[in-house]
């Protein structure tokens, strides 16, 4: 049974310099454009890291204990989704402040037992002004895994006829990279052994924050500007599996998605300005 009973932690808050460094870096690990001065949205994650020390992480390689992290035992992590809303690009230079709060915690039946949604607020203010605010939805499931996991699919997904497409295959090199740039070492993403025998996925699981980036460089490419975006995640993708990443413009907002060849795995609906 998950208890919570109690648990509340409190706000936060953490003011960094934006060094153009860590977007430049991820510009290099997607082939992407990067001005050196506007961060997309999303790039915030390359910043405000938290490092803790080495004796201080669990046996999934996050930290153990930690403010918005929920006190229950054998805790298993997932990214579900999110939203944002951007007034005002964060730049290259710039002193931000980002405030984070849990607004949310709620412990709903799934599939295979109790499963616990937690949501966190992060706020970003420059000068004291609020210039963009991301909600983050994080699963977390106790226990061992219940079932084994199923077969991946490696096969070529279909490319739906949208004005943007486009296949995405993550190796586990990008992967590393990935966790690299933002210090983030949960072991699903690079320790094969443990993401398939520990943890019962299938193979090493692509991040799903690198997946909602993905989705967010199809309108940018096509020149738009997004200033607001919810984000589900559906289902793991693993590293070899083909992605077909596609969606279209309507009006202002734009549908995207993404998908292997049995199904959909994430969901994007954006905003434009």
């Amino acid at each position: 049974m998950i208890d919570i009973e109690g648990w509340s932690p409190s706000p936060q808050e953490t003011t960094e310099i934006i060094q153009p460094g860590p977007a430049h870096g991820l510009a290099g690990l997607l082939g992407a454009p990067f001005d050196g001065v506007e961060l997309p949205p999303l790039w915030q994650w390359l910043y405000f890291l938290e490092r803790p020390p080495q004796d201080v992480l669990g046996p999934d390689g996050h930290p153990a204990e930690g403010r918005f992290l929920p006190p229950i035992p054998n805790r298993r992590r997932m990214f579900a989704g999110g939203r944002f809303l951007q007034r005002e690009p964060l730049r290259v230079g710039d002193t931000v402040t980002r405030r984070d709060e849990m607004v949310a915690a709620n412990i709903k039946q799934g599939r295979t037992g109790e499963l616990l949604f937690v949501t966190v607020r992060q706020t970003f203010l420059r000068h004291g002004q609020k210039i963009a605010v991301e909600e983050q939805d994080l699963m977390y499931r106790c226990g061992a895994p219940d079932s084994a996991p199923p077969e991946p699919s490696y096969k070529e997904p279909v490319l739906q006829k949208t004005p943007w497409r486009t296949t995405f295959i993550a190796d586990p090199v990008l992967l590393f990279r990935f966790s690299a740039l933002t210090y983030n070492a949960h072991r699903i993403h690079y320790d094969e052994d443990y993401a398939t025998n520990v943890e019962g996925h299938a193979g090493l699981v692509v991040h799903a924050p690198l997946l909602a980036i993905l989705l967010l460089e199809l309108p940018r490419l096509a020149g738009h500007k997004v200033t607001e975006f919810s984000f589900r995640a559906r289902r793991p993708v693993y590293a070899g599996q083909p992605v077909a990443v596609v969606g279209h413009p309507d009006g202002e907002l734009a549908v995207i998605g993404a998908a292997y060849a049995s199904g959909p795995v994430s969901a994007l609906t954006a905003t434009f300005s």
